[in-house]
């Protein structure tokens, strides 16, 4: 199935990366908020980034102008009526999605993949919200999602083959590189890497080196680009503390157990670039 009109649910961080992928490889995108003022943001953020690369001279003007054409945003999920495939991207929360998932399938075709940005809640669990099980499947994009390349295909075990040949296919489309994963807590990426910026948040707390020691000694020694702290904080450490929560209780391991450092700090809101204070202070 050839996708023509994409509509992504929620305009955050994450979401506002997607539109942005979606409506540069030339998909009619339509977001939908229920945020007060979080549609604008969204639109705002997507123009400036353009912005930058028209200063850059890596798109022209009129290019940008093309992209920005193809977004449009509503309140309303029955806008999504006639798109080929919709993608949530909120918060971590399991009945928060479910919900969502049910309005968006009352609001589409029969034919329309259904798919969540997760980047670690079972996309089989997620899948049992709706009726028509086999057109759902999880679509975990990298931050920031106009720049990273990689796209985690992660099939439920209801995902139809129809739907995951549709979806490597547009990942192809986006510029992307699909990589198919199956269900699994944490999927691969996340059960990798979170846990290594944990594990770097444990060191700091017992003392064993500072946050620039630790992250050099990664970068030095492991040829990281980025440290372990340093990544955590342009993640969100609250979106570190509610991965390792959720590998935590699925798997019973103790091996996932979330840093005391990381909770403290997520709950003083010392949060990383995004509340200008993580691991490290930021203007």
């Amino acid at each position: 199935m050839n996708i023509e009109k994409a509509g992504i649910f929620g305009g955050g961080t994450m979401g506002t990366g997607i539109i942005q992928v979606f409506a540069s490889a030339g998909i009619k995108t339509h977001l939908v908020s229920v945020v007060e003022g979080e549609a604008a943001r969204s639109l705002a953020s997507i123009t400036r980034n353009l912005d930058k690369l028209v200063q850059k001279e890596k798109i022209t003007a009129e290019r940008k102008d093309e992209i920005l054409s193809n977004i449009s945003s509503s309140a309303d999920v029955q806008d999504f009526a006639d798109c080929g495939i919709v993608v949530e991207a909120v918060l971590e929360d399991r009945e928060l999605k479910k919900n969502i998932f049910r309005q968006v399938e009352d609001a589409v075709s029969e034919q329309c993949i259904i798919a969540s940005n997760t980047s670690t809640i079972s996309i089989t669990e997620l899948a049992s919200a709706v009726k028509l099980q086999e057109r759902f499947i999880g679509v975990h994009f990298m931050n920031p999602a106009p720049v990273m390349q990689l796209i985690e295909v992660i099939t439920a075990l209801q995902s139809s083959q129809e739907t995951i040949d549709t979806v490597m296919a547009l990942c192809e489309k986006l510029g992307k590189t699909g990589v198919l994963v199956k269900d699994s807590p944490g999927f691969v990426l996340n059960r990798i890497l979170i846990p290594l910026i944990n594990e770097g948040a444990e060191c700091l707390d017992n003392g064993i080196a500072d946050a620039e020691a630790i992250d050099s000694i990664m970068k030095l020694g492991a040829n990281h680009p980025i440290g372990p702290l340093a990544l955590g904080d342009l993640v969100g450490l609250d979106v570190c503390l509610k991965i390792m929560e959720v590998l935590y209780s699925d798997f019973g391991d103790s091996k996932y157990r979330p840093s005391p450092l990381l909770r403290r700090m997520v709950a003083a809101g010392y949060l990383g670039r995004k509340t200008g204070r993580g691991f490290y202070t930021y203007n």
